[in-house]
């Protein structure tokens, strides 16, 4: 299955097939012509697929590699000396290429690295996880963390191909699983209720994995039409931040330790039209639809603490909009819409609220 994500000059194609990554030159040679390339990945994924796919494009280029350690305390500027050493150390030119192999951490720090690395350098995003391949590979946005939150010294900078393989999701561990399904249900509830349907059809993971590629390529096309449309992140891509208000400040609040960022995006979209539905804002019923999906794959749909702990960091992303939360609702399932609020959305008769 292919798709064409429509920018310009900075247009590119998304495959998405099993087995694809052992076929990966062919793909490559589409749109790269150079002579080099540094693949870089984390001690997790690099020896499951690195020395796999450095073999098989060692046949027709000049091939280097680093591997960082997994986490998402690695997306932090810390890391980017080493990237930067080891591209200039494999005398990395702006004709040649970087390969993202992982999942959304090292989509987002070596995408950052090739937007900036001699003011930019093509980059490939493979990745390797559920959420990386529905969300964070496709769209151009890199970035990594500083210690007063995520993804706050960042870039849009698009990849000039993007390949997906379902195969390579066997070796991750069950909670990535749902992690990403978090992010595919996000795409039902915003923009398509068939989608949403097709997933509460289903009584787990295991029972929907064999229309995987299907589910994937749905979601990644869903993120393409509205990318195309919004590249900057200046309208209707603030649609794909529902759940995020709340899911962060959960993120933060725990110091990211303790849920994954699919688990708080799952939390964060139930509360929010929990909310919503109390003020009249959204169809009565929604949130409990959406509750079905998320026991159905296994995410959880509370973190434990009252409303009131979370809304000091509300209140900072609140002053970082320029004094308006735009957060996103659903009228129903599929049809989301900017709500623009205060943080009184969160605190008004909700104090003692346990999300």
């Amino acid at each position: 299955m292919k798709l064409h994500v429509e920018l310009g000059k900075n247009s590119y194609p998304i495959y998405i097939e099993n087995g694809l990554l052992k076929h990966a030159p062919d793909y490559i040679l589409e749109v790269f012509s150079g002579k080099k390339i540094m693949i870089i990945s984390d001690d997790n994924v690099y020896p499951l697929y690195g020395e796999e796919l450095k073999s098989t494009l060692s046949a027709q280029y000049e091939c280097c590699s680093l591997i960082l350690p997994h986490g998402e305390s690695t997306k932090s500027f810390q890391s980017l000396p080493d990237i930067y050493t080891a591209l200039l150390n494999a005398k990395l030119s702006r004709s040649d290429l970087i390969i993202a192999l992982g999942g959304g951490v090292m989509g987002d720090l070596a995408g950052f690295a090739a937007s900036s690395y001699l003011r930019g350098v093509k980059f490939i995003q493979i990745p390797t996880s559920l959420l990386a391949q529905v969300d964070s590979s496709v769209g151009g946005k890199v970035a990594v963390d500083l210690p007063q939150g995520k993804n706050l010294v960042g870039a849009f900078y698009q990849p000039s191909l993007v390949l997906i393989d379902p195969t390579v999701l066997s070796t991750l561990p069950k909670r990535f699983i749902h992690d990403g399904m978090g992010e595919i249900i996000k795409a039902g509830c915003i923009k398509d209720s068939s989608l949403f349907s097709s997933l509460v059809s289903h009584r787990s993971f295991e029972d929907l994995e064999q229309k995987l590629p299907e589910i994937i390529h749905r979601c990644v096309d869903i993120k393409r039409a509205v990318v195309e449309n919004d590249q900057f992140d200046l309208g209707e891509r603030i649609l794909l931040n529902f759940g995020h208000t709340l899911a962060h400040t959960i993120e933060q609040y725990f110091h990211y330790e303790r849920e994954s960022h699919g688990e708080a995006v799952a939390v964060g979209m139930y509360q929010i039209t929990r909310l919503s539905e109390k003020q009249g804002l959204t169809a009565p019923g929604t949130s409990e639809r959406i509750l079905e999906a998320l026991n159905i794959y296994g995410l959880p749909h509370a973190c434990g603490l009252p409303l009131s702990d979370l809304t000091e960091t509300i209140t900072l992303d609140k002053k970082n909009l320029g004094g308006k939360l735009n957060i996103v609702l659903l009228h129903s399932i599929g049809d989301s819409y900017v709500y623009p609020a205060s943080v009184d959305f969160f605190i008004e008769s909700n104090e003692n609220l346990i999300v």
